[in-house]
């Protein structure tokens, strides 16, 4: 599915260095109880061995007496780099599991709250994305676990700039998406005055982060809504392979890669004077939406329609005019009849960005299941979240052409949607939005 997906992308700004300890949250206090080991003792043991665990080995790390420390996988010991010219979770490998958060702020807190906020937020993920404790109250969770690749994005929605007193600086870029046709939209799961992406390779390594920005909150925000995503686990194939979705089709062949000549000036807003206010060099937009997969409907079709309606081959996303999955598609290639080969309406053709006037997004999603309906209908799908310089050049034309006739679209419904503007990273010793809230 071309429009919805994330090819993995190269994550050239991780620092695999082991990380340092988790504290205990209390000022001197240990790492660990009596008898255990320390955050750097268990970290420490990762890069002298650089071991990772098969069945065997992890059939012994988990019967082994407290007072053997088993080395931490590669897995655990991914690290991010908080500080950067980006924020990190842009570029970043796509992730295990993560969370899509809004928060509202509260009702008489206005600029000074939210530049308060922003610094609490920037300085606990700065340290959960390094493998340490929050500053104060931990709670513990991810003790035991590296960073896990941790990334912490933060962005702001357009009805921030109200609350705080800073509608002149808000970018146009920022301005509501147009509705579509096919949007089902609900507003109470829509939006928000700011945005908080979570991703990491280990559950509740996320799940800390998640507490941790939420309890920094306070009083100054509160939560509107909140996702919940996972994607295929980092060594779950025997060679890296572009992701799945729910609906089995592999997810993300056109991606725009950070090699491509015109990469950032087609995601990343530059630094030199544009439309865009200073504030946002080096930022992006995200367009966050929920779609939910209509799997039943789906499952019913036999593959070859399936295929049909997406243009590739599910078995290895090539496209159904030949070749592998990167091969580029012949759009007027026909079979012995006549018949074009890749379906008028098919959703990797509209979906293409020569088709769109060179429209292109860098798609980051999470696949979602939040359970089954009373009738046994699965409330299961897609949260798709997608990057671009300028969102009325990315998301805007491909959707639009993809409300006309996409034939994926009988199978979908976009259920929840949400435009943030997220500024580029922040310097050491500062905090993400400090070049909006303090400028």
């Amino acid at each position: 599915m071309d429009t919805a997906a994330d090819r993995p992308v190269p994550d050239t700004a991780a620092d695999r260095s082991v990380p340092e300890a988790r504290g205990s949250g209390k000022a001197g206090g240990p790492a660990h109880g009596d008898g255990g080991f320390s955050r750097r003792a268990l970290l420490g043991t990762a890069g002298a061995t650089g071991l990772v665990l098969g069945a065997a080995g992890g059939a012994v790390g988990y019967t082994a007496a407290p007072s053997q420390a088993t080395p931490l996988t590669s897995l655990g010991a991914g690290k991010a780099m908080f500080h950067g010219k980006h924020q990190p979770g842009i570029l970043t490998a796509m992730h295990a599991c993560g969370h899509l958060v809004a928060f509202d702020l509260a009702a008489g807190a206005g600029r000074k709250e939210a530049a308060a906020l922003l610094r609490r937020w920037s300085e606990t993920a700065r340290r959960l994305m390094a493998g340490e404790a929050t500053a104060q109250d931990d709670t513990d969770v991810a003790r035991d676990a590296g960073p896990s690749s941790l990334t912490v994005t933060f962005g702001f929605g357009h009805g921030f700039f109200a609350r705080t007193g800073l509608e002149a600086r808000r970018p146009v870029a920022l301005d509501p998406l147009p509705d579509f046709s096919s949007d089902r939209l609900d507003k109470v799961r829509s939006n928000g005055d700011l945005w908080v992406q979570i991703g990491a390779n280990d559950a509740l390594v996320a799940f800390h982060a998640l507490r941790a920005l939420q309890k920094d909150a306070g009083r100054a925000a509160r939560l509107r809504w909140q996702m919940n995503g996972f994607n295929r686990s980092p060594g779950a194939t025997a060679r890296p392979l572009t992701t799945r979705n729910l609906m089995g089709q592999i997810d993300g062949t056109r991606n725009p890669q950070p090699s491509e000549a015109d990469f950032d000036r087609r995601i990343f807003v530059p630094a030199a004077p544009t439309k865009d206010p200073e504030w946002m060099a080096n930022g992006s937009y995200v367009v966050v939406r929920r779609i939910r997969m209509l799997l039943d409907d789906w499952e019913k079709l036999p593959v070859a329609e399936q295929e049909g309606v997406i243009g590739r081959r599910k078995s290895d996303g090539a496209p159904l005019s030949g070749g592998g999955e990167t091969t580029e598609m012949e759009l007027d290639r026909t079979d012995a009849e006549g018949t074009l080969v890749v379906p008028i309406n098919a959703h990797a053709r509209i979906a293409r960005p020569d088709q769109n006037g060179g429209a292109a997004m860098l798609r980051r999603p999470f696949s979602y299941h939040d359970g089954f309906d009373p009738d046994g209908v699965p409330d299961a799908g897609l949260l798709f979240v997608c990057w671009q310089a300028d969102p009325l050049r990315g998301f805007v034309p491909v959707q639009r052409k993809l409300d006309r006739g996409d034939a994926l679209s009988a199978f979908v419904r976009h259920e929840a949607s949400g435009l943030f503007a997220v500024p580029g990273g922040a310097a050491e010793g500062g905090y993400v939005g400090q070049g909006l809230l303090e400028g």
